[in-house]
C-alpha cells in the first residue's frame, strides 16, 4: 500500500522501513497428489516404462511481507475469518518463524513446489529489519527457500542502486557490514522487474522473467510492479527510472517466454484488488467469477494474454482467491495473501507434460492461515534473535506512555485515533515561528504502518512506548517540510482525497488539532468532501487567504495523488516525522499520566 517512503540517508535514517512482513501467500498445491511424478508407482514410471501425462506443480505465494519478521502486534496481527454461522473470527497469525513452518510444512509430499512472492518484501519494515536496512529480510526469505519475486513500489523506496544491493549483496555503501567478518550476500533468488526500465538506455533494470525448471517441468515467472509506482515513492526513489503498462509489459514476455517453448507462464503483479468482505475465507467468485472483487486487478486481469495461466497478486494488503475471465472469456485464477506474512496462497498447477502448458481448467487454490499455535522454524528464531541483539540498545529505548491501544493501521475509519496523534506532533512541533509557523498539519494514512499496543512487546512493561515501536509506526524517517498554500489550495487538497486518482480508493488525510469538516460518503467525487463545512480552528477557510502548512516530503512533494499539496512555496525543511512523534510522545505522557487514545471528531462523516 503507499505510503511515505523513505530515504537513505545514513545521518536520519537510524531505521528503515515500516511494518509488515510480505504476506505469506505462498500458493500451495491443494489437489489430490493422483498425478505426482513421485519414482514409484504410477507418479514416477518405476515399472511402468513412462511417466505419467500430467504432473501437479505445487505454487506458494505471498505478498507485501514489509520485513516483518516478529509477529506483527495488535490489530494488525490478525486475520478475519467467517464461520457458516455468520461469526467472524480474528486470528493471531504471521511472524517469519511461523511462514517458515507453514511452508515447509505445506511443501511436504510435493516433489514439484515453486514458491513466488508478489512484491514489497522490504521497505517500510520494522525497526528489526529497517534498521538494518532489510538485510534481515532478504536473509529470512533466502532461509525460506523464495524461488522468486516481483519487485514492489517499496522495493524503491532508497532507490535502484540500493535495490541492487539487495538483488546482489555487498555491505551497505555509508553504514557498512553490520556484522564483524560478514558480508551481506544478497538474495539466492532473482527481483523480477519486467516493466521498470532505465530511462538512459531503455533497458530492464532489473530481469523480466525467470524460469523454473525441475525434471523437464518448465514454468516461466514474470514480474511487475504497479505502473503508478512513481506516484507513491519519492523521487529520489525512482530517479533514473521509466514505469510501464503492466498489461502490456506481461503481453510482450509472455510472447517471448512461449517463443522459447515455455508455455506455462504466472505473472506476479505488486498491483491488486478489495474483496467485497475482509475475511480472508471469502468467496470472492459467488455469484459469478470475481463478482466479488473490484480495483485495478480486475481490468488488469482481463487485459493479460491466456497464454498466463495464473496472477499472484498484491499491494492492497487484502485476502482473495478469485477467477476473473481472461479476453478470451476464461477464468483464470487471481490470488493475494494478506500482508507481513499472514497468509499464505497454496495453487495446484496441473502441468502436461505433451503440450507444457497448465491445464486451466484444473487450477485450484485458497488461502491458509499462517497461525500462531504451531511449532517455530528455529533457524527463523536464531536469526530474530541475532539482530534483536544488535538493535536492542536503540529499540528498547523508552519515548513514552499510553493508557490503551491507540490504533492506526489497523483503524478503518477515515479519522484513525493514531493518525491524530502523528498530525498534532508535527503540528506541535513545527508551529514556532522559528521552526516553520505551521498552523495545520496532513499526514497520509498509508504512512502510517502499525498501531501503538498497550500491551509490552518486550520487557518494557505494558503501556511503554519504545523506540522500536514508535519507528514501525513511522519507519521512513521523511523529513517534514512548512510550506505556504492558499485557501483554494487546501480545499482542492481534500477534494483530491476523494477525487482524480484517489476516487474509487479514497485516501483521507489525517488532520492536526483545529481543522474540521464533513465527509458525505453519499455523495461522489469532489463532493463528498462538503466545502462549506471546512473550518480552522472554528473559521472558514478562506480561498485567499496563505497559511502555513506542515506534511512530511512525501505529501509536499505531491505524492499519493495530492498535485494541490505539491505546489507549496517558501518551503522549510524541519526535523524528520519520527523524531517529531518522538518529542510529543515524551512531552504529553508520563508513567503516571499516560496518553490516553485521542477522540476522533475532525471530521465528520455521513455514510
Amino acid at each position: 500500500m503507499s505510503a511515505t517512503p523513505q530515504k537513505n540517508r545514513a545521518s536520519r535514517r537510524v531505521l528503515a522501513a515500516a511494518a509488515g512482513l510480505v504476506t505469506v501467500g505462498a500458493l500451495v498445491a491443494a489437489m489430490p497428489a493422483g498425478a505426482h511424478d513421485r519414482g514409484h508407482g504410477h507418479g514416477g514410471g518405476h515399472g511402468h516404462g513412462h511417466k505419467p501425462r500430467t504432473v501437479d506443480v505445487q505454487l506458494l505465494s505471498f505478498n507485501d511481507l514489509h520485513g516483518n519478521l516478529e509477529p506483527p502486534a495488535g490489530s494488525a496481527g490478525n486475520v478475519s475469518k467467517t464461520h457458516p454461522d455468520g461469526t467472524v473470527e480474528s486470528i493471531p497469525a504471521g511472524g517469519v518463524e511461523y511462514l517458515a513452518t507453514s511452508l515447509r510444512t505445506a511443501r511436504q509430499g510435493n516433489p514439484y513446489s515453486v514458491t513466488a512472492a508478489g512484491g514489497d518484501m522490504v521497505g517500510a519494515s520494522p525497526l528489526l529489519s529497517g534498521l538494518f536496512h532489510d538485510e534481515p529480510t532478504i536473509e529470512a526469505l533466502n532461509k525460506l527457500d523464495l524461488d522468486v519475486t516481483a519487485v514492489g513500489n517499496h522495493e524503491f523506496d532508497e532507490g535502484a542502486t540500493e535495490l541492487a544491493r539487495l538483488q546482489n549483496g555487498g555491505c551497505h555503501p555509508v553504514e557498512g557490514c553490520y556484522e564483524k567478518g560478514k558480508k551481506f550476500k544478497g538474495a539466492d533468488f532473482p527481483y523480477l522487474a519486467a516493466n521498470v526500465t532505465k530511462e538512459k538506455t531503455g533497458k530492464p533494470l532489473l530481469k523480466p522473467y525467470t524460469v523454473w525448471k525441475k525434471k523437464g517441468v518448465k514454468i516461466g515467472f514474470i514480474g511487475v510492479t504497479l505502473e503508478g509506482t512513481p506516484d507513491i515513492v519519492t523521487a529520489n526513489g525512482v530517479k533514473g527510472l521509466k514505469f510501464h503498462d503492466e498489461v502490456e509489459t506481461i503481453n510482450k514476455y509472455a510472447r517471448e517466454l512461449d517463443r522459447k517453448g515455455v508455455k506455462s507462464i504466472v505473472a506476479l503483479i505488486h498491483e491488486g484488488g478489495a474483496p467485497a468482505s475482509t475475511s480472508y475465507n471469502y468467496d470472492c467468485d459467488s455469484p459469478g467469477a470475481g463478482d466479488g472483487i473490484s480495483g485495478p486487478i480486475v481490468d488488469i486481469a482481463k487485459g493479460i494474454t491466456p497464454k498466463v495461466d495464473a496472477l499472484v497478486t498484491g499491494h492492497t494488503h487484502q485476502a482473495y482467491v478469485c477467477t476473473v475471465p481472461d479476453p478470451s472469456g476464461k477464468p483464470r485464477m487471481v490470488t493475494s495473501a494478506s500482508s507481513f506474512g499472514k497468509l499464505y496462497t497454496d495453487t495446484t498447477l496441473t502441468y502436461d507434460r505433451r503440450t507444457n502448458d497448465i491445464v486451466r481448467t484444473s487450477v485450484k487454490s485458497a488461502n491458509h492461515v499462517v497461525t500462531r499455535d504451531q511449532p517455530k522454524a528455529p533457524d527463523m528464531t536464531r536469526l530474530i534473535d541475532r539482530w534483536n541483539k544488535l538493535a536492542a540498545p536503540i529499540a528498547n529505548k523508552p519515548q513514552g506512555w499510553i493508557s490503551a491501544d491507540i490504533n492506526g493501521r489497523g483503524s478503518t475509519a477515515p479519522e484513525k485515533p493514531l493518525g491524530n496523534v502523528i498530525a498534532d506532533a508535527q503540528l506541535e512541533g513545527l508551529a514556532p515561528a522559528d521552526k516553520g509557523g505551521a498552523e495545520v498539519a496532513f499526514m497520509n494514512p498509508g504512512g502510517i504502518r502499525a498501531d501503538l499496543v498497550h500491551k509490552a512487546s518486550g520487557s518494557e512493561g505494558d503501556g511503554v512506548v519504545t523506540y522500536g515501536e514508535a519507528f514501525t509506526v513511522q519507519p521512513f524517517t521523511n523529513m517534514m517540510n512548512v510550506v505556504d498554500l492558499t485557501g483554494a489550495q487546501l480545499v482542492t487538497a481534500l477534494q483530491q482525497q476523494v477525487s482524480g486518482p484517489n476516487e474509487a480508493s479514497p485516501k483521507i488525510l489525517q488532520v492536526s488539532r483545529g481543522l474540521t469538516y464533513t465527509l458525505d460518503l453519499t455523495k461522489s467525487g469532489a463532493d463528498r468532501v462538503v466545502a462549506g463545512t471546512i473550518k480552522l480552528n472554528g473559521e472558514a477557510i478562506d480561498p485567499a487567504r496563505t497559511y502555513r502548512v506542515a506534511m512530511n516530503e512525501f505529501l509536499a512533494g505531491g505524492g499519493d495523488g495530492f498535485p494541490a499539496l505539491g505546489q507549496g512555496t517558501n518551503k522549510l525543511v524541519g526535523a524528520s516525522d519520527l523524531d517529531l512523534f518522538n518529542a510529543y510522545l515524551a512531552a504529553h505522557s508520563t508513567a503516571t499520566a499516560p496518553l490516553a487514545p485521542p477522540a476522533t471528531d475532525r471530521i465528520t462523516v455521513i455514510q
